[in-house]
């Protein structure tokens, strides 16, 4: 878990092997960041795990503003897609997900949706399985839509880690992982930057005002 302080500065709050993705398994984790003092956030960006999902909604109730990761879910489009679609499909997604305005991205979504129902129904229907957490992200101001849409800060870290363990082949224990990383994060050999365009980050979440009706 990554969180975001309000001058944008990136932070590892905690770092798991749980042995799954369970509801229970991140229940734990997310119940060990609340006894430790973690407030509840003011907006969570996930990768999709159900599980994951559920346990936050268990915490913290269904009003919590979840984003899934833009990402992950046009990877899982391209997963239900034959192939010979695939450049069509995502120039449609980007079309959608990077619309200049929030009633921008709705009407693309509409269009999306429309079209897909008729050309592969299951890529519609992955789509619609997102609902309007694949579109929370509208909800902030514009210029924070960049770092809200992805988790690839996360993605990010990940890469660093094996980037700098790449000559060791073999570690000696699951436990060395998080003892690694955090070792190397403390030393300052990985650091976290800023996220863009922080200055924007006290701004208030907006009310939800996607139309998801398609």
């Amino acid at each position: 878990a990554i969180g975001v302080r309000r001058d944008g500065q990136k932070v590892l709050l905690s770092i798991k092997n749980m042995g799954g993705e369970s509801k229970a398994a991140w229940g734990m984790f997310l119940g060990d960041l609340d006894a430790r003092g973690l407030k509840q956030p003011e907006f969570v960006l996930v990768d999709g795990a159900p599980g994951l999902e559920a346990a936050l909604v268990a915490l913290w109730g269904e009003a919590l503003p979840i984003q899934r990761c833009t990402v992950h879910k046009h990877r899982n489009l391209l997963g239900h897609a034959p192939k010979h679609m695939h450049d069509e499909l995502s120039e449609d997604y980007r079309d959608m997900i990077y619309g200049d305005s929030a009633a921008d991205i709705e009407k693309r979504r509409k269009v999306f949706l429309h079209k897909w129902r008729l050309k592969c129904r299951a890529v519609a229907d992955s789509l619609e399985e997102a609902g309007d957490r694949l579109f929370t992200f509208t909800r902030l101001d514009p210029s924070q839509w960049k770092s809200a849409q992805t988790t690839n800060a996360i993605e990010r870290l990940n890469e660093e880690f094996r980037r700098r363990i790449k000559t060791q082949t073999v570690l000696p224990c699951a436990e060395t992982v998080p003892m690694l990383l955090w070792a190397l994060m403390a030393s300052g050999q990985i650091q976290m930057r800023k996220i863009d365009s922080w200055e924007t980050l006290a701004q208030p979440i907006a009310p939800i005002s996607l139309d998801l009706a398609a």
